[in-house]
């Protein structure tokens, strides 16, 4: 039973260098989770928001997450798992980035999502995050209301961040996006570096505001605590994308923002795995994050992705629900060096048939 608040032992920081690091280790860094992928449900704030209505800053309130955001914590003083866990603001609730740039937000059930606009190029030039950008201010004031209310008990993180692809499919529309990179890549290029600048300054923006965590950095959307500077890059979008296109004109800014981090790690789904050799090329990114999605292939199928992202010398973070026999193969498959797997439970006592897969004794 762990005694420190929330199970953040500061002993725990050892196996996060050695997974930075891809030090030797007897068995991979393991987190387990109750936390789903839909979190909209998980807070009694974001529940009492109106289904397919609007969501605008004045309806988003601190203070009111709080409480829910420290039962949540609370599960690492009974999950004895490797893992320090902290949070960011709202968690993963809200699309920060889509509403800072302009989008209205709509309430979904289990998510809210950006609603996509058909803006002329003129109005994209036009987006700017500063103090006057009330979403920035309720992001910025999260944060600080965590910090207050953590008092140094576990790390603040920056939001989860879409990336500049995202942004461009946004605002100028999904489909419209990917034709203006064949019909009008000036504008476009333009646009993506426009929207990479931004990703940038907010991110800094968060960082000087949030103190360090035992002297270390946190990424709260996979409970990943890094010695130094860390970014979640995210480009979503890109998965229509060729990669001849991906190379063109996402590649030079991700190399960007990977090279200004030094601990930068990307997220992706298995539908940008024929993107995968191409994300290796950006040699400062230290560490990939690749989902088990629910509804995506299975362990065997992406087996060999993890595989050959550790063949290129990178970090690899696992996440997503498994069987014992799902949780196996993943292991057996893979090197434990540089290895993180998080796993979500669908309750307490499905961690007990999976603790000995991954090397952990009984709870």
């Amino acid at each position: 039973m762990a005694t420190a608040p929330f199970g953040n032992d500061p002993a725990k920081l050892e196996r996060y260098r050695a997974f930075w690091s891809r030090g030797n280790v007897d068995r991979p860094l393991v987190g387990f989770t109750l936390r789903g992928w839909f979190p909209v449900q998980e807070y009694a704030a974001s529940r009492a928001w109106p289904v397919d209505g609007q969501l605008t800053p004045e309806m988003v309130d601190p203070p009111a997450f709080l409480g829910d955001q420290a039962q949540l914590l609370s599960e690492g003083e009974i999950l004895d798992d490797d893992i320090i866990r902290g949070d960011m603001p709202a968690a993963a609730v809200l699309p920060w980035f889509c509403a800072m740039v302009g989008a209205e937000l709509r309430i979904l059930p289990s998510s809210v999502l950006g609603v996509e606009r058909h803006l002329p190029w003129k109005d994209l030039w036009d987006v700017r995050l500063d103090a006057s950008n009330p979403w920035v201010r309720k992001y910025l004031q999260m944060a600080q209301a965590l910090v207050y209310f953590a008092d140094g008990r576990f790390p603040v993180s920056h939001g989860a961040l879409v990336g500049s692809s995202d942004i461009l499919g946004l605002l100028r529309g999904h489909t419209q996006s990917v034709i203006d990179l064949l019909t009008e890549p000036e504008q476009a290029a333009r646009a993506l570096e426009h929207f990479t600048d931004l990703f940038i300054q907010i991110t800094e923006m968060l960082w000087e505001r949030v103190p360090l965590w035992q002297g270390g950095y946190f990424d709260g959307m996979y409970q990943l605590w890094a010695p130094g500077p860390i970014c979640r890059m995210q480009e979503d979008a890109s998965g229509v994308y060729s990669p001849e296109l991906y190379r063109r004109f996402l590649q030079p800014l991700d190399r960007r923002i990977a090279q200004r981090f030094s601990h930068c790690f990307v997220h992706l789904h298995s539908t940008s795995m024929f993107l995968l050799d191409a994300f290796l090329e950006i040699e400062a990114l230290r560490c990939f994050e690749i989902n088990l999605d629910a509804l995506g292939p299975p362990v065997e199928a992406m087996l060999p992705y993890y595989q050959q992202v550790q063949a290129a010398g990178r970090s690899l973070l696992v996440r997503g629900s498994f069987t014992p026999q799902q949780l196996a193969t993943l292991v057996e498959g893979l090197d434990p060096r540089g290895l993180y797997v998080l796993i979500l439970l669908r309750d307490r006592q499905e961690s007990q048939a999976l603790r000995p897969i991954v090397g952990l004794e009984p709870a």
